[in-house]
């Protein structure tokens, strides 16, 4: 036993040694003596939902189509869809989705004692492009999340010419159709959009929104320039009161106005303000003191000022009619409706821009129209020619930090170096304010 000591004792002296050895001779640093780490890798993610283990496919909610049809098709009971019900009325209702909209489903192959099936977890309903809404299927219980997707944000300027339509300049362009609809409210009180004519003009400055390389939408229109019928209108974006964003005129008056040009959107002028015009039923030369748009039945009407409702219902010839008292002895008619709006009757107190009915054709009528009306002092006037004030212009106590948002503005539209950088939101409300209430996350830069 002794022996055997004495050997491994030797042993391990050599082993020692020649570590020594080694470790005295070596040109290698202890630095080049790598430990390997462990990587883990993050789970994919769609949704917010770890996709490993699903089958994923993509529907889309038909006409008709109620939710507990959608989910029973997949499996769910009866019993589940009610708990849904139940726990998404504070979340997001589901009287809320809407026909032509997607949604996707995530469902996993099951093996257990009642054999093979498929059973669906999650169910993703798109509300947009952006916003979507989670309805959770795990075990006996329900869950319901809303969540966004990430958007970037791109700055973009255009400048176009217009030969025939605002539309036809935007498709021409490629521009987002969203444009149209932004330039028609920002103008809706200074530009007749019904009389645009080849030569007019226009340059935009504005954020458009991309999710995964596509673009879904606009964001924030920085600045505008229409040019109309040899006039230029300039919409500068400033916020005087606080938190509600305007836009200006470059010598600060409001492009808002007492009267909205036009009570409806994508139409034409179909019969203007005459003292005699053939009637197109009677065949005879009468006054036609109003401006008559052609637009389909069921084009949303809306009130051209603030006022009262001073009659609602059958207007003879005129069939269903609207008419408004307004500040300044002014009146306001609309006729040949198809319907009134919800709550619309007399008495009732409207605000500018507000529905008050629908297109249609009732009435003395060869087809869908609204025939609009202006009296001031109880004179019929033509709707087209009506003089315009606008709204309180910028205060005094504005004017030098609204001027420095302007001058801003003028040169990026010009195509010009921007002294102080391009204006934020922050330039707009003011440092205090928020960038923007919505809590989608975005990330931004600026594309010329």
């Amino acid at each position: 036993m002794s022996s055997m000591k004495f050997i491994n004792g030797i042993s391990a002296l050599l082993l020692l040694a020649t570590v020594v050895a080694c470790g005295g001779n070596s040109t290698e640093t202890e630095s080049e003596i790598v430990q390997e780490e462990t990587v883990v890798k993050e789970p994919e993610r769609l949704y917010g939902i770890e996709i490993e283990g699903y089958t994923i496919t993509n529907d889309t909610v038909r006409s008709g189509e109620t939710v507990g049809g959608i989910l029973g098709r997949r499996g769910i009971s009866a019993v589940m869809v009610d708990r849904l019900d139940k726990a998404s009325k504070e979340v997001f209702p589901l009287k809320n989705i809407r026909a032509d909209n997607a949604y996707t489903v995530f469902s996993r192959h099951e093996v257990d004692s009642l054999g093979e099936r498929d059973v669906v977890d999650y169910v993703v309903y798109h509300r947009n492009a952006i916003d979507y809404v989670v309805f959770g299927f795990r075990g006996d219980s329900v869950t319901v999340a809303c969540d966004s997707r990430p958007v970037t944000i791109e700055r973009r300027y255009c400048r176009a010419d217009i030969n025939s339509s605002l539309w036809g300049a935007i498709m021409e362009q490629n521009l987002p159709y969203a444009l149209a609809a932004e330039f028609e409210d920002i103008y809706q009180w200074t530009v007749d959009f019904f009389g645009i004519q080849a030569g007019d003009s226009f340059a935009v400055i504005y954020d458009e929104k991309i999710v995964d390389g596509k673009s879904v939408g606009i964001g924030r229109i920085w600045g505008a320039e229409f040019n109309h019928s040899g006039k230029q209108f300039y919409a500068i974006p400033y916020a005087q009161e606080e938190g509600k964003l305007r836009y200006w005129e470059v010598s600060g008056e409001s492009l808002r106005k007492q009267l909205l040009k036009a009570p409806l959107k994508y139409t034409r002028i179909s019969s203007k303000f005459s003292n005699a015009r053939l009637h197109p039923v009677h065949k005879v030369y009468r006054p036609h003191h109003g401006v008559d748009y052609a637009a389909p039945s069921g084009t949303p009407v809306y009130s051209v000022a603030d006022g009262v409702v001073i009659s609602a219902g059958w207007g003879g010839g005129g069939g269903n009619t609207v008419k408004i008292k307004h500040a300044g002895n002014l009146q306001t008619g609309y006729l040949h409706l198809k319907g009134f709006a919800k709550g619309i009757k007399k008495g009732v107190r409207v605000s500018q821009g507000q529905l008050i009915g629908y297109v249609g054709s009732t009435g003395t009528s060869t087809g869908p129209h609204l025939d609009y009306r202006i009296w001031k002092n109880g004179t019929p006037i033509d709707p087209l020619k009506v003089p315009q004030e606008p709204a309180e212009p910028i205060l005094e106590s504005h004017r030098a930090r609204f001027e420095a948002v302007r001058d801003r503005v003028l040169a990026e539209l010009r195509g010009e170096e921007v002294v102080g950088g391009k204006i934020t939101d922050d330039d707009i409300f003011g440092k205090a304010a928020a960038a923007d209430s919505t809590a989608t996350p975005q990330t931004s830069r600026f594309i010329e």
